[in-house]
């Protein structure tokens, strides 16, 4: 049924210190397109408060806003072409921090109010990170305040704890603040978009991510593959063995299919026994690759004790600078699927008239 595969390079496992699992990370992904436009606004606020206080401070404050506007324009970029986009954006975050902590740093350090301003950036990480993420960050949060004002003028913050303590206690309500809104958040899109059976990602979650891969498509000009998986006669599982065995049988498909994965390949159920794994940046090849490893994959284990299923795959790419159009290449999956099907199951199937350059099961 086809040739053996070894495990594709480059492809790692799914959790992070950053994020847990999956959700994580497409909460995450989700999170920042909608922080971006208020980042943005951010830094607007805080410019026109820097211009306000120009007879004071000078202008010279207004050029940290440049590197920490460009951080997060760099992660943005390079966010759908690397694997742990997590910490590219926590990068971006530490790197804002000591933007404000160098401006803070040269305008003054403990004496002036600006102080508080380290606590801005700590907002977002509840809404981004898990809570390891969090406490990370707020603990360079704090360790950025105490240098600082320590560095700056040591004698001042002895002379005058409060310069020191208001700040920090700013940095900490925010962080626990916002935790409970985190978990609120977190517990409302689990409800919303994941599969209570598996546990992987649901019909919801994917047209978000969809619209996602459309406009980074635009920006990178990279493929995005698209493979449809289908359990082969698994309503012989459910009549024979009973559907608590089927569902059983189902969770533990989620499994393999999701430890075979990147960190940027996300997979769905979309009913019933039937999977959709996205595949951002890869050509037909690749796709076909990953499909072939996702069956020898099923193939070869016995599921709740003593079951073996199968399962066949159907395989589209879209094209090379081009925009990412998922209907139309779900559509060429499903066809490719179909002929899976309908060619004996157990096999993965290319969208018409395409030949991978590697063997798959035919």
């Amino acid at each position: 049924m086809g040739v053996n595969l070894s495990k594709p390079k480059g492809r790692l496992v799914q959790s992070s210190w950053l994020c847990r699992d999956d959700f994580d990370r497409e909460r995450m992904l989700d999170m920042e397109e909608r922080v971006r436009p208020v980042r943005m606004r951010t830094f607007a606020i805080l410019a026109l408060a820097i211009t306000l206080v120009v007879p004071w401070i000078g202008w010279w404050p207004l050029l940290f806003l440049i590197p920490a506007s460009l951080f997060f324009a760099a992660a943005d970029a390079l966010m759908p072409k690397v694997a742990r986009p997590e910490n590219l954006m926590f990068a971006a975050w530490i790197g804002s921090e000591i933007t404000i902590a160098g401006a803070v740093a040269l305008d003054g350090g403990p004496r002036v109010a600006t102080l508080s301003w380290l606590a801005i950036p700590v907002i977002t990480l509840s809404s981004r990170f898990s809570m390891r993420g969090v406490v990370a960050g707020v603990s360079i949060a704090i360790a950025m305040t105490l240098a600082v004002a320590f560095g700056v003028d040591a004698h001042s913050v002895l002379a005058s704890p409060e310069l020191v303590i208001a700040p920090l206690a700013l940095i900490l309500c925010v962080a626990v603040l916002s935790t409970p809104l985190m978990a609120s958040d977190i517990q409302h899109r689990s409800d919303a978009v994941i599969d209570q059976l598996t546990g992987m990602l649901n019909r919801k979650a994917l047209s978000v991510r969809v619209l996602e891969l459309a406009q980074q498509s635009e920006i990178t000009g990279e493929p995005v593959g698209v493979i449809v998986g289908d359990l082969d006669h698994f309503k012989d599982v459910n009549d024979t063995r009973g559907h608590s065995v089927g569902d059983a049988v189902l969770k533990e498909v989620a499994y393999l299919l999701r430890k075979r994965l990147r960190a940027f390949d996300l997979a769905y159920r979309l009913g019933g026994e039937e999977f959709l794994i996205l595949v951002p940046g890869s050509d037909l090849t690749h796709a076909a690759e990953l499909a072939e490893h996702l069956r020898e994959g099923i193939c070869s284990e016995h599921l709740s004790g003593d079951i073996h299923v199968t399962m066949s795959f159907g395989v589209a790419t879209s094209a090379h600078d081009e925009r990412f159009d998922y209907a139309a290449v779900f559509s060429e999956a499903d066809a490719a699927l179909y002929r899976a099907k309908r060619g004996g199951r157990n096999r993965v199937c290319l969208t018409d008239g395409a030949r991978p350059a590697i063997p798959v099961a035919a």
